[in-house]
């Protein structure tokens, strides 16, 4: 059977198992796994039990911190050749019960061609996809070469370092020759990089007095209105992106922003300080002696923490009563727009959507950063969101077909 028929197989394949994708992905919803606390063990065991199902599976459970579980399922064609992962996450934002659900968080339910639930777009639907077309694949092993790898990782929305950070240390199963990250964006947007990442804490101290008697007293949160602002300079600074970069976002923009929003290629292409938190005072009438702000900084490719690091130093260090420290952190990272993976995965949207791809750079953060920090080429393609981290978190199963029969096409990244 040549490449053509395999992928015509598949594609049918897929189609049958519509149903069977639905009821994976509800049972997985229907299980709460809220980070915080990164507790995954209810949902791998959910996971497991469908993945038991794969004909020659061979499962790991991974469990480095007590209750944070990840998966590892291993496909062996039996003929040498090279490894393709397939990479999601078990863990989802709080199930924010105080917002206007008009459905369980943990329903799963359907109404009008839509499912509803914490983590069905972000990224449990995803999951399904990857299960699925793990699957197929192991089912139809004759016809290509080579392994296929499942990563379900824990610890995702508390950065991954317990999860696929700790697969990829631990486990050499779970690197490979190319990455399919099912997290959330769009079916139409190949990603092949992504922001760099700085989470800073800036604390400012003062001296106590009554609010009427300022002149006694030092303000801390003067002190720390001083610092933001120059935090927020940051957003100031030259990016010296490679040309293969720029291009591949200025080509994008038509198709992406109509997908992520007007101003995407901009955001894309600049320094963002976004101040998410403060904190200082207790009561109007006195001087506040404390406060404190958290800051996420998203550093675009073409500039890298420690000239982020170092201007902070140099404009928060010479401000009296403030200091400052990173809490998380990680570079931008992306894999060449030209590469296989990259060329292939676009390629197979077309054929199975009957449209152009874009090739793009993605926002916000994913597991495809652990990857490409290994040196494995990382794209991630997956669901639409609608409503992620809201009330009525939601997927339409149009989409989630389409995405099925995409990422099993995006297969033929394998010797067949």
């Amino acid at each position: 059977m040549n490449a053509g028929a395999v992928r015509a197989e598949l594609r049918r394949r897929v189609g049958d198992a519509l149903p069977r994708l639905v009821d994976m992905t509800q049972r997985l919803v229907r299980v709460a796994s809220p980070n915080p606390p990164s507790d995954t063990h209810e949902v791998a065991e959910v996971a497991a039990s469908i993945l038991a199902s794969i004909p020659g599976g061979e499962i790991i459970r991974v469990e480095p911190n007590p209750r944070v579980v990840s998966l590892i399922v291993r496909i062996d064609s039996g003929r040498p050749g090279r490894r393709l992962v397939f990479n999601g996450h078990l863990d989802t934002f709080p199930l924010g019960e105080d917002l206007p659900w008009t459905a369980s968080p943990l329903g799963a339910e359907i109404r009008g061609g839509r499912m509803y639930g914490r983590g069905v777009s972000d990224m449990k639907g995803g999951l399904a996809c990857s299960i699925l077309a793990v699957t197929l694949l192991a089912e139809t092993r004759h016809a290509w070469r080579g392994e296929i790898v499942l990563t379900l990782a824990g610890d995702e929305e508390n950065m991954g370092a317990l999860g696929t950070g700790h697969m990829l240390d631990a486990y050499p199963i779970a690197k490979g020759d190319a990455v399919i990250c099912g997290d959330v964006g769009s079916p139409m947007v190949v990603r092949f990089g992504e922001k760099g990442l700085l989470w800073v804490e800036i604390e400012a101290v003062g001296r106590p007095a009554h609010g009427a008697h300022v002149h006694k007293g030092t303000n801390a949160i003067d002190r720390l209105r001083e610092a933001l602002d120059r935090v927020k300079d940051l957003e100031r600074l030259t990016v010296d992106a490679p040309a293969m970069v720029t291009e591949a976002i200025r080509r994008a923009m038509p198709i992406s922003e109509a997908h992520s929003g007007a101003g995407e290629a901009e955001t894309l292409q600049r320094l963002t300080v976004n101040i998410g938190t403060i904190s200082g005072g207790i009561s109007p009438n006195l001087v506040p002696t404390s406060a404190i702000a958290k800051a996420d900084i998203r550093l675009p490719v073409g500039i890298g923490l420690r000239t982020v690091e170092a201007k902070l130093a140099e404009w928060l260090g010479p401000l009296e009563g403030v200091a400052w420290r990173a809490t998380r952190r990680f570079e931008p990272s992306f894999t060449d727009p030209d590469h296989a993976v990259v060329r292939a995965t676009a390629a197979a949207v077309e054929e199975v959507l009957g449209q152009r791809a874009a090739i793009n750079m993605r926002i916000g953060g994913s597991d495809a950063r652990w990857y490409r920090m290994h040196g494995v080429p990382t794209v991630v393609l997956g669901l639409t969101p609608f409503n992620m981290g809201a009330a009525d978190e939601l997927q339409l199963q149009q989409f989630e077909h389409r995405r099925q029969a995409d990422q099993l096409q995006r297969s033929r990244c394998c010797e067949c």
